[in-house]
């Protein structure tokens, strides 16, 4: 019955081109042609971190990572300056991997530059997923990491990033009067929720 909806799914909607409109230094604009479930035409307007050749290649390779780490029974989240939206909100240790560089070596780099922690073991990483499906193809994996160290920032002249752990007390309280990225509120309140992470 799932793959019979898929089917059905794919034969109302058909893509029938997609063209590069623009090249940016981080993101690239293309507009997805599509003939819709009614036979007229809709055009759809996308950003990817990637240079896509053909349609296949949409969401195909992962751009980065979000980190969901815990110390001590407490979960870490950063009170970060975003500019897209011209205000700091809590978020979660993410970031994009380097040419070469392996899932888990983005990990540590990460955890590193933006909060002077470690990994201590990496419990899981999720297959890659849409992190902006509304309008970009950009997939990034998830990853459950209990980290070691002390708190510190090595991040760039460009970001303004301030680490701390929360107890899920804390987190009550946070996800009531602040303002967070979709993950990391969910992965607040899964926190809070679930002694997993214990």
């Amino acid at each position: 019955m799932r793959g019979k909806m898929k089917d059905q799914n794919l034969n109302a909607i058909k893509l029938l081109k997609m063209e590069k409109v623009r090249e940016g230094k981080y993101l690239k604009n293309y507009e997805l042609t599509y003939l819709n479930k009614a036979g007229r035409k809709k055009t759809f307007e996308i950003v990817s971190r990637k240079n896509l050749c053909s349609p296949d290649e949409l969401g195909a390779k992962p751009s980065g990572v979000s980190i969901i780490a815990f110390q001590d029974d407490k979960l870490l989240l950063l009170k970060e300056f975003r500019m897209s939206i011209n205000k700091s909100i809590f978020n979660l240790c993410a970031g994009m991997l380097e040419e070469g560089e392996s899932i888990e070596e983005c990990i540590e780099r990460e955890l590193y530059e933006e909060t002077g922690l470690v990994p201590k073991r990496i419990i899981s990483i999720l297959p890659p997923s849409y992190s902006a499906v509304g309008f970009s193809d950009t997939t990034t994996y998830i990853a459950f990491v209990e980290v070691k160290g002390e708190l510190a920032d090595h991040s760039s002249e460009n970001e303004l990033i301030s680490p701390h752990f929360f107890t899920r007390t804390e987190l009550k309280e946070l996800l009531t009067m602040e303002e967070f990225s979709s993950r990391s509120q969910l992965a607040a309140f899964f926190f809070i929720h679930n002694h997993l992470f214990a």
